[in-house]
């Protein structure tokens, strides 16, 4: 006989694992030919005692109610006869209102009986009747379960129940006979299940899995062709799909792992979870169940803390696309209930105690508050458990009263230590969203105080992982807090201060959802599909006939800068971008259901207001069919006027994220804010116009790549425009996040010492100096007390010393390199030096009075006023270009452990004239003539153009803008199809650079519109 390779192979396996049997061998265990195999304890169930119109298997339902509330049912069995129907009329009733997982949850009321439907799994400090009533449960799987009332012949291929309740159905394929769950399982609940029988009705079975054995993919709402699947699969290579199992299918841990009774009661009572209130009518809710990384990942937390205790850390990397929001609002919940492996763990003060007094939840997300209000109040009988704390004294008041969820920001933390009880006595779990935040440091270690530890100010400005490791910097971190960091993109310094470090000494994270995982699942789109850059040439022409010397690369900067922010260069780029995104995103109706939006990313604020009024300014003269926002903080004086976002949109900022969302606006014009936390599905398209690299890059283009089914959003739909970057830089960008990400080996801390070394010797400051100042700012003294230490040093530096300009600007980046390294590797290293942590406090306060000047600054701006743009054009180098990322692991570098400084490199002198032509040569080559020719070619066209015979009429007589670009473009044409022979190349130019082509017209418009 050969060996059975169908679905029905696979039911068989499936039964078999969970019940010891299955249908096709129960008669020989019966007769005790052969014994169950080892299993999870299910029952097996049988087709006939399925009752259709309830949706319930009739024979389990009564046999557990009977045999653990026979009290109850007694009541009941005197009102008559019709008792069990009258049960099965107030399920009906309720299951249709609010759903299985509310009855599961709160039991049935039928009269003046009460019915627990479900008991749940015992924790380790409940009692033996607890865990006797759990054991009392029945879980029990039935095969060809015929679910219509409509049709008798139709059958799922099996369902799961608890109690006679079904919380899962199954449709099972065998890619072996040519079918898959990914296709043909999902087509068949698409289309060949009828969703109106109660059995498919939603909320009245908790999820429907598509299942192979290669692949799950699962959906708790089957709306017919609408139904949305998600994959239920562990990831493989860093990316979509199963690994091998060599015991066995792919999928087997589904039924050997994930159904397992404990497994099902923990999915029950803290993952499902439906969202809304008891007034929404079910059909308009969501039902979520988790994901298999969200499970796994929440699992391993609370199991990993209940061996190893209190005053862990760990690294979880889940790419967007991942449902963070809801792993975070599920590990919260569950790490309350964290109770310890045994006595001896760290921070466990009885197996029978939580490991946790309070878990502190560190978010910029409201919504993450709202959604865990939610969650804690349909998973706990316990009530007034969670906390919101945007205020110092409701941190306070949440900390000292105990409160079990406490949600809070760290830019919103004031100072909170006076007045708090003694806290190092309690244990926190502190998880930490980083990925969203916009976070603020200066009040970081405020946080770390309040829970035992120490603290400190930061004056610098930090991006968000930096702001985290401020946050976490706790002055030698105590032992009573473990904290759970999570993030898509981590930096070496966050790997090294969260990761679990490997027996090599490389860290790596504790838990990993890939970004290439999350795209090949389709959670997030590749947003680097279609990738378009553009190159910038310039041509600068010098406006003074003297020839000053200049330092070259600085010189070299500052005209780049000069060019990318002058209104030509904007108005060139913003009528590019507004071509592309009317023609490519607006006149397409079918893109996001007409619904598409776009970004546009700028410089800086200054650059964001000038592209802001050059595209209002071009919408204006196309009729206005949508209308531009602009976000920015703070106000900016350009050319003279002052601008806020709030003044620019003509509503506060606050409403700038919802307004957004509507019909009204189409593009967002931003410099640095919503480059990340921004999340809007409708975002398409974007036009980058700023330098990105590393995490920021990653950020930023990922605005475009969430997901929106509803839209019919997919890859093909996104396209980005960048003006600025290489596709090489993108690519370097992504690569290290696209997998996992790890950190080779830890800093040298050594480091310290060589800077400590060197900075003592200049004399800035006295050690005495040093310990006076760390001994008074530690007593809570006066600030008064603290300034004139501080002066006297930046005195000597400043003045009294008589440095040269290098050796401040040297003395100053080894003081900011030793701030920097000793604040971030504070908290784990294995030692203590004193002396390290004294100098620490007197630099990070002495830093900002160190006063550095340029002497070459006013030379640089004179070289601004010393030159003229003359043209500027644009060359399209890479059209919706793939970029490929590498899927292989990133391995990254501790930080630079070398000594910085400012000595060491010579500047480079160069007159005026080379400095320009260098600039030229390296920015503007895709025209070969020499500038004075291009100058003569330039003039000799606008001649050709003036002396045009419809040019006085259809150009220069005319008002209507719309009919004299078409009338000015019509004469360039025709101009330079009559001098084709003459200028071969540059009709070439013309005929095959768009960019080129528009660059040129716009100049020879201001050139004739300017009288030249």
């Amino acid at each position: 006989m050969v060996s059975q390779t169908n679905e029905q192979a696979l039911e068989a396996a499936i039964e078999q694992q969970l019940t010891g049997t299955c249908l096709e061998h129960r008669d020989r265990v019966a007769e005790g030919v052969t014994t169950a195999a080892p299993n999870h304890g299910y029952r097996l169930g049988y087709a006939q005692d399925f009752n259709a119109h309830y949706a319930v298997d009739d024979k389990q339902f009564w046999a557990f109610l009977q045999a653990t509330q026979g009290d109850e049912l007694a009541k009941l069995q005197k009102s008559g006869a019709d008792w069990q129907q009258k049960i099965l009329d107030r399920y009906d009733r309720l299951v249709k209102k609010y759903g299985l997982l509310h009855l599961l949850k709160k039991g049935l009321d039928v009269d003046n009986a009460h019915l627990t439907l479900f008991y749940p799994a015992p924790l380790a400090s409940s009692s033996e009747k607890v865990k006797a009533r759990f054991a009392a449960n029945i879980f029990s799987t039935t095969r060809q379960v015929h679910y219509s009332l409509a049709n008798r012949r139709e059958a799922i291929d099996q369902v799961l129940f608890i109690n006679g309740l079904p919380f899962a159905t199954l449709e099972l394929k065998n890619p072996w006979t040519g079918q898959t769950a990914r296709y043909h399982g999902q087509k068949q609940y698409r289309q060949d299940r009828d969703i109106s029988q109660p059995l498919l009705q939603f909320g009245r079975c908790l999820v429907h899995m598509a299942v192979d054995t290669d692949e799950v993919y699962m959906t708790t709402k089957l709306a017919g062709e609408h139904t949305w699947f998600l994959p239920f699969n562990r990831g493989y290579a860093l990316g979509a799909g199963n690994p091998p199992n060599p015991k066995g299918h792919k999928t087997a841990y589904l039924w050997q792992e994930v159904f397992r009774r404990e497994s099902v009661a923990n999915i029950i009572q803290h993952f499902v979870r439906l969202d809304g209130s008891k007034k929404d009518k079910l059909p308009g809710r969501t039902l979520f169940f988790p994901r298999y990384h969200q499970l796994d990942v929440v699992r391993r937390l609370v199991a990993h803390a209940a061996r190893a205790g209190v005053g862990q850390t760990y690294l979880i990397q889940h790419s967007a696309g991942s449902g963070k929001s809801n792993s975070i609002t599920w590990a919260a919940y569950q790490l309350i209930e964290a109770y310890p492996a045994n006595d001896g763990v760290p921070g466990a003060r009885s197996v029978d105690q939580p490991l946790f007094d309070s878990v502190i939840v560190v978010t910029d997300r409201r919504l993450l508050d709202k959604q865990l209000r939610e969650n804690i109040r349909e998973f706990s009988e316990v009530k007034n458990i969670l906390a919101p704390a945007y205020k110092s004294a409701e941190l306070k008041a949440a900390l000292e009263q105990g409160k079990k969820i406490i949600i809070t920001t760290i830019q919103k933390f004031p100072f909170i230590i006076d007045g708090i009880s003694d806290l190092s006595d309690n244990r926190f779990a502190v998880i930490i969203d980083e990925a969203h935040s916009s976070q603020s440091g200066s009040a970081h270690d405020n946080m770390n105080r309040a829970i035992g530890t120490g603290g400190n100010e930061d004056d610098e400005a930090l991006d968000a992982q930096d702001k985290i490791l401020k946050a976490m910097r706790s002055r030698k971190m105590r032992g009573n807090a473990s904290y759970f960091a999570f993030t898509a993109t981590p930096k070496s310094t966050t790997l090294e201060k969260f990761g679990t470090r490997l027996a090599d000494g490389s860290f790596h994270p504790f838990h990993l959802y890939s970004m290439k995982q999350a795209i090949e699942e389709g959670f997030i789109l590749d947003v680097l599909a279609n990738y378009t850059t553009y190159k910038s040439y310039y041509e600068i022409q010098k406006s003074i006939q003297d020839n000053p010397l200049f330092d070259t690369r600085k010189a070299q900067k500052k005209l780049k800068a000069f060019v990318e922010r002058h209104q030509q260069t904007i108005n060139l780029k913003a009528e590019i971008m507004l071509d592309h995104f009317m023609e490519q995103v607006v006149s397409t109706k079918n893109k996001l259901k007409g619904k598409a939006k776009g970004m546009v990313i700028t410089q800086n604020i200054e650059s964001a207001i000038r592209y802001y009024h050059a595209l209002t300014r071009l919408l204006a003269d196309r009729g206005q069919p949508f209308k531009v926002l602009i976000a920015f903080s703070g106000s900016k004086a350009v050319d003279g006027i002052e601008y806020s976002e709030p003044e620019i949109n003509g509503f506060s900022e606050s409403d700038t994220r919802d307004r957004f969302d509507t019909d009204d606006y189409r593009l967002l014009v931003v410099a640095n804010k919503y480059l990340t936390g921004f999340d809007q599905p409708k975002l398409c398209t974007m036009y980058v116009d700023k330098k990105l690299q590393g995490v920021l890059a990653v950020q930023a283009l990922s605005r475009l790549n969430r997901a929106a089914p509803k839209l019919n959003k997919k890859t093909e739909d996104l396209f980005i425009l960048d003006f600025f970057n290489e596709v090489g830089d993108i690519k370097a960008a992504f690569d290290p996040f696209y997998t996992a990400t790890s950190l080779s080996e830890a800093t040298d801390v050594n480091v310290l010492h060589e800077l400590k070394a060197v900075l003592d010797e200049v004399g800035v400051y006295e050690w005495a100096e040093v310990e006076q100042f760390v001994e008074r700012y530690f007593d809570n003294a006066d600030a008064q007390q603290l300034s004139p230490i501080i002066d006297v040093a930046a005195d000597r530096f400043n003045r009294e010393l008589e440095l040269e300009e290098l050796d401040k600007a040297d003395f100053k980046i080894k003081a900011k390199q030793f701030v920097k390294i000793y604040g971030q590797m504070a908290a784990i290293m294995p030692f203590e030096i004193v002396a390290w942590e004294k100098l620490f406090w007197f630099l990070k306060f002495l830093i900002p009075k160190l006063v550095l000047q340029d002497p070459e600054a006013d030379q640089i701006d004179e070289l601004l006023n010393s030159v003229d743009l003359s043209s500027y054009g644009l060359q399209r180098v890479k059209l919706n270009h793939a970029i490929t990322l590498d899927a292989s692991e990133t391995e990254l570098d501790p930080q630079n452990p070398n000594l910085r400084g400012a000595h060491g490199s010579e500047e480079e002198k160069d007159p005026l004239d080379a400095i320009i032509q260098s600039f030229n040569e390296r920015w503007f080559q895709g025209w070969s003539a020499t500038p004075e020719e291009q100058r003569v070619k330039f003039m000799s066209m606008a001649s050709s153009i003036r002396n045009h015979p419809d040019f006085a009429a259809k150009y220069q007589g005319t008002d209507d803008r719309h009919n004299r670009d078409l009338a000015f473009n019509k004469i360039f044409d025709e101009v330079m199809l009559n001098n084709r022979r003459n200028e071969l190349e540059l009709y070439r130019l013309l005929a095959t650079d768009a960019a080129f082509k528009a660059a040129m017209q716009q100049s020879l418009r201001e050139m004739l519109d300017g009288g030249v």
